[in-house]
């Protein structure tokens, strides 16, 4: 489309997205950068076929021994921290101050927001490292396997071979094609028991706002303060909106607001995802607003 388009599109100086979410819903949230993603599946091989586990036990590698030990070498089993220092990048100092302020703003609510059980705990004490965790550093996610039976029709047999699907967040600013190549590197390097393991699979790059003109800052901040009674805030997010990657590269000296709906307990993509109205009906005047100073600045 943006090809298609591209005479008629020609070159703005001002791109609004409207696929992100906020921090709360008392104040409009401009997003600052979106982490990538890297799908990889990882499968371990030990048998040509399925055998009795009770006379393979001992003597066969169970494959799913062997992918934790290849996971243990991604993540830290006891902290959930990337182990890999290949996926990290150095964080901007003004991304840390958001962040700090963010989280003086949103306090325990950022916690509050996910249904943990009674007793389950986060991943950092601190609220800083927490928003830091979520928007600058790499996490890993297991979202599906392939090869285990279900439990109602599971056996006792030492299964040939399983295939997972990592979902592994990147860095803003990490390159998704050398993240992928790294992790592939480490998970195929040396397998333990001289299993088979492959690992296949590719991402998208994330994105990192350019920096803010003094004009937006204040448009943004003034139409919060007019509709919602409170001063903007800024936030970098956990997700990933792959085609903001294409835009920021295609429209480098651009302005982004990037901003959304999607607030606490709103559960994109669940169920019971919900749209917060009067908080979207604040957004769209405030969006008024900045598109009017963008009028009167490029005049």
């Amino acid at each position: 489309y943006i090809n298609t388009y591209a005479d008629r599109i020609g070159t703005p100086d001002l791109v609004i997205c409207l696929d992100s979410g906020c921090g709360n819903y008392d104040q409009l949230w401009s997003t600052t950068s979106l982490r990538g993603l890297s799908a990889i599946n990882l499968t371990v091989e030990v048998l040509k076929e399925g055998v009795h586990s009770g006379l393979g036990g001992g003597f066969v590698p169970n494959p799913f021994t062997i992918v934790r030990k290849l996971l243990s070498r991604l993540e830290d089993a006891d902290t959930g921290a990337i182990l890999l220092q290949d996926l990290y990048v150095e964080i901007p100092e003004e991304r840390i101050q958001q962040a700090a302020k963010a989280a003086a703003v949103l306090g325990g609510d950022m916690v509050n927001d996910f249904p943990l059980l009674a007793g389950v705990s986060v991943l950092a004490d601190e609220p800083v490292e927490l928003m830091l965790n979520n928007s600058w550093r790499p996490a890993l996610a297991v979202i599906g396997q392939d090869g285990m039976p279900a439990v109602e029709k599971a056996g006792n047999v030492l299964l040939p071979q399983l295939t997972y699907k990592l979902s592994l967040r990147l860095p803003p600013t990490l390159a998704a094609g050398e993240a992928t190549a790294a992790v592939k590197r480490v998970l195929e390097s040396d397998p333990p028991f001289g299993a088979r393991v492959t690992v296949t699979g590719g991402g998208e790059k994330g994105w990192n706002a350019p920096p803010l003109a003094s004009w937006l800052a204040e448009a943004t901040d003034a139409s919060s303060q007019e509709f919602f009674g409170k001063e903007a805030c800024y936030l970098g997010l956990g997700g990933s909106i792959p085609f903001m990657a294409m835009l920021g590269e295609r429209f480098p000296h651009a302005q982004y607001l990037i901003t959304g709906v999607l607030g606490p307990h709103s559960n994109a993509h669940g169920p019971n995802e919900f749209l917060h109205t009067p908080y979207a009906k604040k957004l769209n005047c405030c969006l008024v607003r900045v598109v009017e100073a963008h009028y009167q600045h490029a005049a």
